[in-house]
Formats: C-alpha cells, structure tokens, sequence
C-alpha cells in the first residue's frame, strides 16, 4: 500500500545518472542494513543526494523515505505523549519516526546540522536493532526496530563530530559533475523526465516512464536475490587479513573499520552474483567503509579520497 507522498513525481532510480558511488554505497546498505550502520553521503547542494535517496526508496519500498526534520525532538524520534491529549488528562503514547521507519528508509537530511543527541539515539537503534525508551514516566518493552538509515550534509555548513563519523558504516563524498557530456546527459535527462510527466493524461502513460519502471524493478529484483544470497558468501581468512590490512595502511581508528569492509564487501560480492569475496570486492568497497575513519578526516568541499589513495589501494591490492 502505497501513502499519499508516492504520487509525487520523482526520477526513476534506473534514469539517475551517474553518482555510481552514491547508488552502490545504497545498494550495499540495502543488502546488509544491520550490519553496517547506515550511508552518509556528503557534497555540495544540487550534487543529486536527495534525488537519489528518494528514488531508491521510492524503488525498494513503493514509497517515499521517512524524513526526519532538522528540528525533530526526542519524543519525535523515539516517541511521546500526544499533548492534546495531555491537555485532555488523557495519556495517549505517540509511536515517534523510528517506529514508523520499520522495515523502510530513514532519511535525514542535513544531519550535520541535528543535535548530536539526537544522532546518537538513530545511530545506537541502527545498529543494535532494538529501541529501548525509558522516558517521561514510560517504560516500553524493547522493541525491535530496523531501518536503512541514510543521513546527506553539505560540508559547506559543518561537519560531524569523529565519534558520530565512525558510526556511519559507509560514506560517500559527492561533487558536482564536471565532465561536459556528462552534464549534457543529466540535463538532457532531467528534461526528459520533466516533459513525461507533464504529458496530459489523455495522451496515456509516457513510454519513457514506462521504460524506467521496468528497469528499477529488474534492478529491485537483483537487489531482493543478493540480499538473499548475502549469508551464504564466503569471507576467506585471507580475505579477513586484507581487511585489516587496509584499514591498518589507511589508519583507520578503531576496529569497527574491518568489520564494516568485511560486510560491504561481503555485500557487494553478493550484489555480483560471487559466492565468495574477492580483492576486486575489497578494492570497490574500501574508499567506502574507510575515508572517514582516518585521523587526517576533514569535512570540506576537497575531495576525500584522493588520487594517491586510489594508487595506494591498487598497490596494496593489486589483482587476483
């Protein structure tokens, strides 16, 4: 069942073009949302974040993500008494947006700019898949919860503490494409599906939209068979050594870097139809699950990882 947000027109996920690293980051979390703690994606305004956010979820979920607002409150996000029923001396529990987000996607747009405490309690549920709310008198029973959380920022107006980083099991740093034909493909693009929904109804459904809606189903059915296959592949010791390895040459802090590379990977792997993880899995991954575990981390407009680490990560891993 669809709500009333699925009627508003948005890009078919198939029809985005480029930001290859925003879809896998996406997909990945999609596959193994209890493992990872979520996607971060950060860059500059009008580099496509929300776009391709709502398109995946629109895709995966036949509706739009629950969208958690700049200003949301504790009792907003975990839950609360309804105050008009306060005012009525009548105690009536409101279920907040993390309940609501069961099974879907939460979005929260601009997380830099929430209150860290809040980011704390979204972080904390998504990786441990239960909420727990022991607040103004209530004492719920434990409540399993488990959402693919999304969070996009411009670092433009501030960047999130370390600690909150690290939670983030992926993150992606977009910018604006540069390359001409590109640019000329994603306008041409937008036009497009900007003149098919504008078609009078009269006229019937438009082919182009028809088109995107084949492909986001093939690809939503690729995505439902490696979420299948996810625990049936193979991360070889080897393969678990590498990890390490990597996170240890690219001075990831902490040890929760290894353990989010080995799922990804191991995610990704099953998004290739593989039965086992490869060093080509790792090496698409990495700049993923690791870029912002390192100490030299900066939230800027700069891009974050960097041509040296890209020949960094070849040498270390090479080829099969």
């Amino acid at each position: 069942m669809q709500d009333t947000a699925s009627i508003i027109p948005i890009l078919p996920y198939s029809r985005i073009v480029g930001q290859e690293q925003i879809k896998l980051a996406l997909e990945i979390a999609y596959v193994a949302p209890q493992r990872l703690g979520g996607v971060l994606i950060s860059g500059q305004r009008g580099t496509g974040k929300s776009t391709a956010v709502r398109a995946f979820a629109r895709m995966v979920y036949g509706r739009l993500p629950v969208t958690l607002p700049i200003n949301a409150t504790e009792d907003r996000v975990v839950g609360g008494w309804k105050i008009d029923a306060l005012m009525r001396s009548e105690s009536t529990w409101q279920p907040g947006l993390l309940v609501e987000a069961n099974d879907r996607l939460l979005y929260v747009d601009e997380v830099n700019l929430l209150d860290d405490h809040i980011v704390n309690i979204i972080l904390d549920v998504t990786s441990t898949g239960v909420l727990v709310v022991q607040r103004d008198g209530q004492n719920q029973q434990p409540e399993k919860v488990a959402f693919t959380l999304v969070g996009t920022m411009n670092p433009e107006e501030g960047g999130l503490r370390p600690q909150l980083l690290d939670r983030f099991g992926l993150m992606v740093s977009v910018a604006a494409e540069t390359d001409v034909e590109k640019r000329l493909a994603i306008l041409q693009n937008v036009l497009a599906f900007d003149q098919a929904i504008a078609t009078p109804e009269q006229a019937g459904p438009s082919d182009w939209l028809e088109q995107a809606k084949q492909q986001d189903q093939e690809t939503f059915k690729k995505l439902q068979q490696a979420k299948k296959k996810f625990n049936s592949v193979e991360v070889s010791p080897k393969i678990l050594e590498l990890c390490i390895k990597l996170s240890g040459e690219f001075q990831a802090e902490g040890n929760r870097g290894d353990y989010v590379l080995a799922m990804a990977a191991k995610a990704y792997a099953a998004l290739e139809g593989a039965s086992q993880v490869t060093r080509s899995h790792l090496k698409t991954v990495a700049p993923l699950a690791l870029q912002h575990r390192r100490p030299q981390m900066a939230q800027s407009s700069q891009e974050i990882w960097s041509d040296q680490d890209r020949e960094t990560l070849e040498q270390l891993l090479g080829s099969e």
